[in-house]
């Protein structure tokens, strides 16, 4: 309770995060970052289960749930409150639907969703050969 009263006392700083603009492109450019580290982590994470887990399917599949799950949530709380966290185009028409997001903004949300979902998991084409699995 202190710690909020001290917070609530001090005055918010020009440019500070409470002072940021929430631009479009900004709100866009979260989620093309949050669908690329989204789909890289679940690619990655079921390469990591399948390595670790030997041949047995339940504990590859425990493995990638949950390093996926992890990197959900982080990414929730690191981009949520700037964005709201989409990073699914159903997911994006769904709040338009509802008027969460407004229309207008809509395909800007789709197209960076889209791209960040083709371009996170390329990333793997980018690493050096002695990190890649051999096919």
């Amino acid at each position: 309770m202190e710690s909020k009263q001290i917070r609530d006392s001090v005055p918010a700083k020009p440019g500070g995060r409470a002072d940021v603009q929430r631009s479009l492109a900004r709100r866009a450019a979260a989620e093309f970052v949050g669908t690329a580290l989204l789909l890289a982590a679940i690619v990655g994470s079921g390469i990591m289960g399948e390595r670790l887990a030997a041949g047995n399917a339940a504990v590859a599949l425990l493995a990638n749930s949950i390093a996926t799950g992890a990197v959900l949530i982080a990414l929730i709380l690191a981009l949520g409150e700037l964005s709201g966290a989409n990073f699914n185009p159903v997911v994006t028409l769904s709040n338009a639907v509802r008027r969460a997001i407004p229309w207008r903004e809509t395909p800007a949300y789709i197209a960076a969703q889209v791209i960040g979902a083709i371009t996170g998991p390329a990333g793997r084409c980018g690493l050096p050969r002695s990190w890649r699995r051999p096919d």
